[in-house]
């Protein structure tokens, strides 16, 4: 077994409503696609219905094992209805599911509720659970939950976040809202960390987790990373939200490297080409074809 595998063994499956998703030797991609006018990234791109569910199918057929839908933005912004948020990620979510596992972005245990009676598989929380009742609803379903580290209020600013140790203070947040969502009923094969890259975190945090991610294996749940085209990669790098692909590319290759088994990402063709060199290179896969210095003639 590579170092890589035996730092890593805790992470195994993941059960997404009778979906088994292999992690011990796999590092799965999950596609964003975000249904809202403001995000940071695609400024809308798939905001209509039609253009998120092209998004999401096109993320699919390019690898994607998850297919991660947003209805509201994390960071503050004009206020978005509970109602508002169901009529624009569940038709989304009914439109993917038969194909490939939804997730959906929300800390609503409503919007939660409806998104999995329409098919999804998972549900992201980014606030870890700030509502406990979060944990009631995935607990019943079958559906698995992302629990993420966040400190603020849902949608409202944190100036100036300051920690002691970044990661021990991540670390044991994350352990108790694990706890939370054990007691509630959620099984261990349903549950994903997040150690939350940027939120309510500066760049050296960011850098700090993505530095020390291994530290997070002794919780022994599958981790999932949502650093793509992130402040922090920008801010490391000098480089506008457009042209962070590179640098995104770099840290999911290193946190893979340090036990992350699921990537977010907006590039998702890119994302997976890197995810399954990271396993070609560790032993994890066989190459998809042989030919260089196969052939007596030499190469081809």
């Amino acid at each position: 077994m590579s170092d890589v595998a035996a730092a890593t063994a805790t992470a195994t499956t993941l059960d997404l409503r009778g979906r088994t998703l292999e992690l011990s030797c796999h590092i799965a991609v999950m596609a964003i696609v975000n249904r809202t006018p403001d995000s940071f990234y695609d400024h809308g791109r798939t905001d209509s219905l039609d253009a998120a569910v092209a998004a999401g199918l096109a993320a699919a057929d390019a690898g994607a094992d998850i297919v991660d839908v947003g209805g509201v933005k994390f960071a503050p912004g004009p206020p978005v209805s509970i109602d508002e948020e169901i009529a624009r990620v569940v038709p989304v979510v009914a439109a993917l599911a038969p194909r490939v596992p939804v997730s959906v972005d929300t800390f609503h245990p409503e919007v939660a509720q409806a998104a999995i009676a329409a098919g999804a598989a998972m549900i992201n929380d980014t606030t870890g659970l700030s509502n406990p009742a979060m944990a009631d609803v995935v607990a019943g379903s079958g559906a698995a939950i992302v629990i993420a580290h966040s400190l603020a209020t849902p949608r409202t600013q944190h100036p100036l976040p300051q920690y002691d140790d970044v990661v021990d203070e991540v670390r044991e947040f994350l352990r108790a809202q694990v706890a939370l969502a054990r007691e509630r009923g959620v099984p261990t094969d349903r549950i994903v960390i997040d150690p939350g890259h940027d939120l309510n975190k500066n760049t050296r945090h960011s850098l700090e987790l993505t530095r020390r991610l291994a530290e997070f294996a002794d919780l022994g749940m599958p981790m999932l990373v949502a650093l793509s085209n992130k402040d922090f990669v920008g801010e490391a790098l000098g480089r506008e939200p457009d042209d962070r692909m590179p640098g995104s590319l770099a840290a999911a290759v290193f946190c893979a490297l340090q036990g992350a088994r699921i990537v977010r990402a907006h590039n998702v063709r890119e994302t997976v080409d890197a995810m399954r060199m990271v396993e070609a290179i560790v032993g994890w896969r066989e190459p998809a074809c042989e030919r260089h210095n196969t052939r007596p003639e030499g190469n081809t």
